[in-house]
Parts: structure tokens; C-alpha cells; sequence
């Protein structure tokens, strides 16, 4: 084998003969039974290392592809969505959970928004960041959809990236509740969707213009 395995969620290593795979972890968040299963399983299919990722998931790198099955299974979980053309992970911080600077729940919308749409198909790879404060901890400036969470609510940016050609999210939407910050968010991903080619959000906002794209998502 010499690609990523999409449908398993297998990413090809550097040794061109190993993967790695990456459990879900909504939002970053497990308890000690799901990391002792996690480790379990890593143990057991002999894999090289794990690795903790930018995404908050922990990645088991170094598995035989013929494992990969098996190893899911033991996971009790399907394949993670950590690469293809989907809604990746929800990338958070501690927000008004646990963290004293915390502004918003971070945690509560990014629960929310990785139920709906974690691993969702779409024209292309979809990052959420949700911080709960200015300090930004989750990067939502250089993700698709970023959410910063401010005294009076939440200011709402698109089109960020970090990735090859790395930009700035621009703001959309500031001071918005749990609710319309959440319906817009579904607006959002829905009108990308619908009319997006195979690009990153921020370039299709550039091709039809920002002007266009606020119209089109705030009336």
C-alpha cells in the first residue's frame, strides 16, 4: 500500500509499510476509561508511539494495515474523520467550564457543533475552532469557521486557514447568542456546500466576494 486508506481512517506513515489512526475525541474531551481503551489498543497492535494532535485527538501511529479493522473495532468507535474532504474535528478550549478567563462555553457550542457535523462531507477539509475567550487558545483566526467568545456573546469569523497558503479569518457576525450563532454557523456550512467547488471555504468567499457571501448568509 502507498496512499492514506480514506474509508478507515488510516493515514500512511513515513515507512510507507505503517498507519496511523486517530479516535475521535469530541472536542478533546475523554474520561480515564477511554484513554486506558485508547492505550489498550495501541499496546496490543504493537504501535510505535502515541501522539497527541493539534486536532485534540491522540493519534496511534505505526500499525499494520492489517490491524486496522481490528483495531477500530476494539475501539468501539468507526473510523475517525481526520482526513478527507469532511467537517474535521471541533478544535476547543476550556471556556466557562474550566477556565477562569473563560467568556462563553466553548465547551457546550463545541459539543454541539461536533454532533452535527463531525465528518459531515463536504467540497473540501472544514475546520471549527471555538475559544472561549480573546486569548484565542483554540486558533479560530486561521480556521474555516472560528468562534471567539466576547462579554456580550460571540464573534463569529470565516474563512481562516492555516494551511499551504495560511490567512486570517475576517469577522462576520459579533455580540451573537448560543442560538443565532449556531444557526448561522448551519447557514454557513449548508451555502458551502450547495455552491462551494473542491476549495477551502475562504477561497470560495474570494471567488463570489465577502460582500456577496454576508448577503447571502445574513440577508
Amino acid at each position: 500500500m502507498s496512499k492514506d486508506i480514506l474509508e478507515k481512517g488510516a493515514i500512511l506513515q513515513r515507512d510507507k509499510e505503517t498507519f496511523a489512526i486517530a479516535p475521535h475525541i469530541p472536542d478533546g474531551i475523554i474520561d480515564p476509561a477511554g484513554l486506558r481503551r485508547i492505550a489498550d489498543v495501541a499496546e496490543k497492535y504493537n504501535a510505535k508511539v502515541l501522539k497527541i494532535t493539534s486536532a485534540q485527538r491522540i493519534a496511534i501511529v505505526g500499525i499494520d494495515p492489517k490491524d486496522i479493522d481490528a483495531a477500530w473495532n476494539d475501539l468501539g468507535m468507526k473510523a475517525g474523520a481526520a482526513i478527507g474532504l469532511c467537517v474535521r474535528s471541533i478544535k476547543i478550549c476550556p471556556g466557562t467550564t474550566f477556565c477562569k478567563r473563560g467568556q462563553q462555553d466553548s465547551v457546550g457550542i463545541g459539543l454541539k457543533l461536533d454532533q452535527i457535523y463531525h465528518g459531515m462531507q463536504l467540497p473540501w477539509k472544514f475546520k471549527i475552532g471555538v475559544s472561549g475567550c480573546g486569548n484565542s487558545c483554540a486558533e479560530p483566526a486561521v480556521k474555516d469557521i472560528g468562534l471567539i467568545g466576547m462579554s456580550k456573546g460571540w464573534k463569529l469569523l470565516v474563512g481562516g486557514s492555516s494551511g499551504v497558503k495560511p490567512r486570517l479569518g475576517v469577522v462576520l457576525a459579533e455580540n451573537l447568542s448560543d442560538e443565532a450563532v449556531l444557526s448561522l454557523i448551519d447557514k454557513i456550512i449548508h451555502y458551502y456546500k450547495d455552491h462551494a467547488k473542491k476549495q477551502r471555504l475562504g477561497e470560495f468567499i474570494d471567488e463570489i466576494g465577502f460582500d456577496k457571501f454576508k448577503q447571502e448568509i445574513l440577508g
